[in-house]
């Protein structure tokens, strides 16, 4: 009985810790589209995740463009596909590794110091003031942190996307000896408006992801310093799990059969 015990406890921990995701989501889209927002809380938030994640984000995306072009380079190359290395390159950035790896970064660098910074206000209580002085918590600390992901995410993923095409480009040219016009033409072939839109979306709900998860687990800290760090780490594997496992259904769902628009 025990184990059936604890894998009952599991589920429901599991359920009432979704439900709480849940509401903080509703709360905050009833706040967003009522257009109930705290603007200098927003903008100072937009700054601190927007800029700040900039360079990592910027580094990851050239890294992963180079190396990844790299890899197809020599095996399209041996095949004799090389007029289409530029557009599969750029379609895998477009739509997967751009908005995947830029929500990975994002999610371990945002949504510790979320859970972190929200965390250290509830066990020192200081959402409870807010409360007490008739402040709403979620209109005053979530929702600017729930739009600056929401906005900057989707940014960070397009100057990734840019880079690291970029990237590619360099690879390919530099070192492997494609032609830049073939590289180019590749890419306007294989890529459309509609990828570079959709991987996008992808980011933006990444983003979402990322907040929400963060601000609850900041919001839901207990005891003390140690109870701030459990929730600053839970917060980061969850997130990292949720972007993996909705990237897939979204993926399935925006590029069903792989077509470029």
């Amino acid at each position: 009985m025990s184990f059936f015990s604890a894998l009952g406890q599991c589920l429901l921990n599991w359920f009432e810790a979704l439900g709480n995701y849940s509401i903080l989501s509703f709360q905050a889209l009833r706040l967003l589209t009522c257009g109930h927002l705290h603007w200098r809380n927003t903008f100072r938030q937009m700054v601190f995740i927007g800029i700040g994640s900039l360079p990592i984000a910027l580094l990851t995306a050239l890294s992963v463009g180079m190396v990844f072009t790299l890899q197809i380079a020599n095996e399209f190359i041996n095949y004799g596909a090389t007029s289409v290395i530029g557009g599969v390159a750029a379609m895998a950035i477009v739509r997967e590794l751009g908005p995947t790896l830029t929500g990975v970064v994002f999610a371990g660098r945002v949504s510790a110091a979320i859970a972190a910074e929200l965390g250290t206000m509830k066990v020192t209580e200081q959402i409870d003031a807010l409360i007490s002085l008739a402040t709403d918590p979620v209109r005053y600390l979530v929702l600017p942190r729930v739009l600056a992901c929401l906005t900057m995410l989707p940014l960070l993923t397009f100057f990734s996307d840019v880079l690291g095409i970029a990237g590619g480009y360099l690879v390919a040219t530099a070192l492997k000896g494609i032609s830049p016009l073939l590289f180019t033409e590749s890419v306007r072939s294989l890529i459309g408006p509609a990828d570079i839109l959709k991987g996008l979306g992808k980011a933006a709900l990444f983003g979402w992801i990322v907040a929400i998860v963060g601000c609850q687990k900041g919001m839901s800290a207990r005891g003390g310093a140690q109870g701030v760090g459990a929730a600053t780490t839970q917060s980061v594997v969850i997130a990292l799990l949720a972007i993996f496992i909705s990237n897939y259904f979204l993926s399935s769902w925006l590029f069903p059969g792989g077509e470029s628009h």
